[in-house]
């Protein structure tokens, strides 16, 4: 596998709440040198990344209803019209977890379509399950969920919760939805994780340790 390769998959991602707009320019800039997919912030932080990656090919990445996922649905779907006016064209949204485990599909599955409707034609959208906070059954009906919302990606992680991703849920999640892009997240620090989820079946890795992992490649 080539430098430029896993560089490909790579969600260049600072979420941190203390992450400062000096920060944000580095990442840009790494982005850019190292040729990675996205750079994925917090909402304040997407009209600076967009400016930044202007005539580049990396893509600005917008989370939205994150960490947590139990904001209103007009809440993420404002949020979600807002980062795309500001330049997203990736977003990544968290699912309403309580109604996960509640059983309440109906609700997470109205959650998402909502925002994948604001965003059809301007961003493509990644659904953040949260598989640290569910069970084997409710990752497979999440990512059902999710295709049947008309999601493009699910994902495993925010990071922020008491997990991350984990080869066997890359491999659960490309079970159940073998058609959509799978994103690990969450823990991904080195470069034999990173290989280690790629061959699972994931299509993007986000990733605070981005340059890390393409050095230790490089080395």
């Amino acid at each position: 596998m080539s430098q430029a390769s896993v560089a490909s998959y790579i969600d260049h991602t600072l979420l941190k709440p203390e992450a400062t707009p000096t920060a944000v320019r580095q990442l840009c800039a790494e982005a850019k040198e190292f040729g990675f997919a996205s750079v994925c912030v917090n909402p304040w932080h997407l009209p600076l990344v967009a400016a930044e990656l202007a005539g580049s090919q990396v893509a600005p990445c917008c989370v939205i209803g994150f960490p947590l996922g139990a904001n209103a649905t007009l809440t993420k779907v404002n949020e979600a019209v807002a980062a795309i006016a500001a330049g997203a064209t990736e977003l990544d949204m968290v699912i309403n977890i309580g109604a996960a485990k509640e059983g309440d599909w109906r609700i997470v599955e109205d959650d998402i379509t909502d925002v994948v409707k604001a965003a059809t034609g301007k961003a493509l959208v990644k659904v953040i399950i949260e598989t640290c906070l569910l069970s084997d059954r409710e990752k497979e009906l999440a990512c059902l969920v999710a295709q049947k919302a008309g999601a493009t990606f699910v994902k495993t992680s925010t990071g922020f919760s008491t997990g991350g991703a984990t080869v066997a849920d890359v491999e659960l999640m490309r079970r159940t939805v073998p058609q959509m892009k799978i994103k690990a997240s969450g823990g991904i620090r080195d470069l034999a994780s990173a290989q280690a989820m790629i061959a699972a079946g994931a299509d993007r890795l986000g990733c605070s340790a981005g340059v890390a992992i393409v050095k230790q490649e490089q080395a």
